[in-house]
């Protein structure tokens, strides 16, 4: 069973409050002559943020925070920001790979941005709600 898509869009004015709220200034996160000089594409997410808006897709389809019981993914490949308006967007799809006696629901769990997974093996595992 598929679980309804959710896509969220990543502005580089979310990078800074994201960086203020995390406290990592690193400047392949706000400075494109930074971020290329070293190699990436452009300004990059922070893959925490990442991580933190995928999370969020599953606590909705879980109905609530407090129902996801693990989550947990590998970083693949960066997010690029590009410096306009629009930024960028990152689509999450989960399936229903398991229900299991104890009313526990995992989820393999899908996230993309331009077509491209920016997560692998992320899985998280909610309390379904009886």
């Amino acid at each position: 069973m598929e679980l309804p898509d959710k896509t969220y869009r990543v502005t580089r004015a979310d990078l800074v409050r994201y960086a203020g709220a995390s406290g990592d200034f690193n400047p392949i996160h706000w400075s494109d002559r930074f971020a290329t000089k070293v190699g990436l594409p452009g300004v990059i997410a922070h893959g925490m943020f990442t991580m933190a808006l995928v999370g969020r897709a599953v606590a909705e389809w879980a109905g609530a925070p407090d129902a996801v019981v693990d989550y947990g993914v590998r970083f693949t490949r960066p997010v690029v920001v590009p410096d306009d308006d629009q930024g960028t967007e990152i689509e999450v799809t989960a399936v229903v790979r398991e229900v299991t006696e104890e009313g526990l629901t995992r989820l393999d769990v899908t996230a993309t941005c331009l077509g491209e997974k920016v997560l692998s093996q992320a899985k998280a595992t909610i309390r379904t709600a009886r």
